[in-house]
């Protein structure tokens, strides 16, 4: 029996008729747990399910207002599903066909799982996988896991599976929002808590059908969500909400999480001043620490002072806080005091009013959902900044890359590294630096020690921008987003006074203007200024790296992080020095392609190369260029790389150099390229063969396609050498 795949993915018309066909899948007929996608090509809709009983499940969509409106269903299959399995990669495509973009999902949000279950990262995982693929050779979806992994859509789409902590939570706002005497919800967390993943959570679940809730166990706990869901829908049937969100270039973003979700569209996220223009059921207020009064808002006086006329609200005394309570009969805001950044955010006794109000409940977050590192980085950050660690107390931790760097390139250059490699590792610094380059792009706004850096080119969606790796950030292109790996330049605003163990401020060097004018305490500028450090600080999921302008406050800190050890430099051996074989391997100038197979100059005559001190050379190495960036989350363009001649054996897996010679004319000479090798076999009376080898690139930029070779294709190949790894 041929099984060359793990799974399997079988279309049919979506029809009465098409059940027919249906009964002739044995994965559909037999009981057996399988997942299927629903969908319609023309209108780019879709509806993702799992089923044991496929034919009977298929009947009944097929009887819906809205499902038997697609037109097309696809069934997964494979013979090592489980129901825990199937589970799993129903939430998965739902998650990921949603940030996709490539469809607008008909599902609900409410009964994603996210559990542990026998073989999930051994055998699951690359099920997972394979099936996307498959799906993007189908057109069903468009972008790669990876880079799905690192977009805002899908970190903040609504399609989460919810911790324990959050469901309970999620319980609690739904309970506020059904009592009658209760008017504002203050969700209080730090950063990185989920406030703004349970804010799209609560609004896209309050707009889905109650049939669509696929609710996968009925504990307790998910049957009350169920009634309470279906007493929001009897009290609020067609609701009128708002996510009102402060920032403009975060709004921008979650208007693209809105964009591709059934029962959502981007206006349902608005800016404070909209509020004016109707009256709301239920406003929920993302960032809401970030809402502003009139101080300090420079071109957006005018626009402020209009609302409040039109709000009939005095404008001198009032802030956006009362847009939102005066224009909403049921508010929530998702409120972090330690993220206020600037006197034009409103004041926190704005907040305290609201919390003190009979009619107002609060409550709080506390499990951390972004860094790696947990609550406890998050209370070490705290304390670091405040001075109240004990002397020489470190934070390490095997979850999370915390360090600090002595030398600014060194930092600039582990982070272009950590972004060839992850992705969303970004430069952010403290606002102590003009920015030049905003009126002339040639000038640099940053030089330490002889590196030059320019300030962000753009303020709206600048971590997602073409260049952005390029650049440094500041906290008002970086707050409420997530990062892989953040950067930390502690500029000349903030430093630190070893006599009496405190962080100090230079108030002059601190240049944004909009952020101290009308400021007349120094300590309430560096209340400020330290929020601002805290939230950046909080950005990074894998990693938190830092340096400071100020020794001084480099000396500090040089005492709480463990300090960057740059690796040793790995340098060959000068030429008379060479031994063959002893502490070289030859050379040879095959300008290896990282790419497609390119028509490449003849093997030259080897030169020998020096290998770094204590390798040992090996009679089956060699060395050459490779040249391309569809390695490049590996291999650099450019590099000199060490190979193996091919030992055989199992390849896949492994990246190989790969030549072909044209079947039909040997003599237009080699062509190569590197490139991770995978073997699809098949099954025969002789044996296990190949059906087809997959070249498949490892690269940053999405625009390289993985070569197939068939048996029956026109030109030849040889798999030349195994990489080891880069020499430099």
């Amino acid at each position: 029996m041929s099984q060359p795949h793990l799974v399997e993915i079988n279309q049919y018309s979506f029809s009465p008729a098409a059940l027919a066909d249906i009964r002739n899948n044995a994965y559909a007929v037999g009981n057996w747990p399988l997942v299927y996608i629903l969908s319609d090509g023309a209108k780019r809709r879709a509806y993702v399910g799992e089923t044991s009983s496929a034919l009977t499940r298929l009947n009944t969509h097929l009887q819906h207002e809205h499902k038997k409106m697609l037109t097309t269903a696809h069934l997964i299959s494979s013979s090592r599903f489980n129901k825990s399995a199937t589970l799993d990669i129903e939430s998965a495509l739902i998650k990921y066909m949603a940030a996709d973009g490539c469809f607008e999902l008909l599902n609900g949000n409410l009964g994603l799982s996210d559990h542990n279950y026998y073989q999930r990262d051994e055998v699951y995982t690359q099920i997972f996988r394979e099936t996307w693929d498959k799906l993007r050779g189908q057109g069903i979806a468009r972008h790669s896991l990876e880079s799905i992994d690192n977009s805002d859509v899908f970190k903040y789409s609504p399609y989460k599976a919810l911790s324990f902590d959050q469901r309970q939570s999620l319980v609690e706002m739904m309970r506020a929002l059904l009592n009658d005497n209760l008017r504002h919800l203050v969700v209080q967390g730090g950063a990185g808590t989920g406030k703004s993943v349970l804010a799209i959570f609560l609004f896209k679940l309050i707009h889905t059908d109650e049939a669509e809730l696929n609710l996968q166990e009925f504990s307790e706990e998910e049957n009350e969500l169920r009634e309470l869901l279906c007493q929001l829908k009897q009290r609020f049937p067609t609701p009128r909400m708002a996510l009102v969100v402060p920032m403009a270039s975060f709004r921008a973003t979650l208007k693209r999480a809105f964009r591709n979700v059934a029962g959502l569209h981007p206006d349902m996220v608005i800016s404070p001043s909209q509020l004016a223009r109707e009256t709301y059921d239920i406003v929920l207020v993302d960032e809401s620490h970030r809402l502003r009064k009139r101080v300090n808002l420079g071109s957006y006086y005018g626009i402020f002072d209009k609302v409040c006329t039109d709000l009939g609200l005095d404008k001198e005394s009032c802030s956006e806080v009362d847009w939102v309570t005066q224009q909403a009969k049921k508010a929530i805001f998702f409120y972090d005091p330690d993220q206020s950044i600037k006197p034009s955010d409103a004041n926190a006794a704005d907040f305290q009013k609201i919390k003190q109000s009979p009619d107002a409940r609060v409550m709080t977050l506390t499990s951390q959902f972004r860094v790696q590192a947990g609550q406890d980085y998050v209370d070490f950050i705290d304390r670091l900044l405040n001075i109240q660690l004990a002397a020489q107390e470190q934070y390490r931790s095997k979850k999370y890359d915390f360090l600090l760097f002595e030398n600014i390139a060194d930092l600039v250059q582990v982070i272009e590294q950590k972004n060839q490699t992850y992705g969303l590792a970004r430069l952010v610094a403290g606002y102590a630096w003009p920015w030049h380059s905003k009126k002339d792009s040639t000038l640099y706004d940053i030089e330490i020690d002889n590196v030059k850096l320019r300030w962000n080119r753009t303020n709206t969606d600048w971590i997602n921008t073409t260049g952005a790796e390029d650049e440094v950030g500041c906290i008002h292109t970086t707050q409420g987003y997530d990062l892989n790996y953040t950067g930390i330049i502690f500029g000349t605003e903030i430093g630190y006074d070893a006599d009496t163990n405190q962080i100090t401020i230079n108030e002059k060097n601190y240049l944004d203007r909009n952020g101290k004018q009308t400021i007349k305490s120094t300590e309430e500028l560096k209340q400020y200024i330290l929020n601002i450090y805290k939230t950046i600080m909080l950005r990074g999921i894998r990693g938190t790296y830092v340096y400071a302008c100020d020794p001084a406050l480099r000396a500090y800190l040089k005492q709480h992080i463990p300090s960057y050890q740059a690796p040793p430099a790995q340098e060959l051996l000068p030429a008379p020095t060479l031994v063959p074989w002893v502490n070289a391997v030859p050379f040879y100038d095959l300008q290896a392609a990282a790419g497609s197979f390119s028509e490449l100059q003849h093997v030259e005559d080897k030169e020998w190369i020096g290998l770094p001190q204590g390798m040992e050379a090996k009679q089956d190495m060699f060395a050459c260029r490779v040249v391309g960036e569809s390695m490049n989350k590996i291999i650099p363009s450019g590099s000199l790389c060490l190979f193996r001649q091919d030992p055989g054996g199992s390849r896949n897996g492994k990246i190989v150099l790969v030549e072909c010679l044209s079947a039909q004319d040997s003599d237009d000479g080699s062509r190569f390229t590197v490139k991770e090798y995978e073997s699809i076999k098949t099954q025969t009376a002789e044996g296990w063969e190949h059906k087809k080898i997959l070249l498949k690139p490892r690269s940053t930029q999405l625009t390289f396609e993985v070569i197939e070779i068939h048996e029956d294709a026109d030109y030849r190949y040889r798999v030349v050498g195994e990489f080891i790894r880069v020499l430099s």
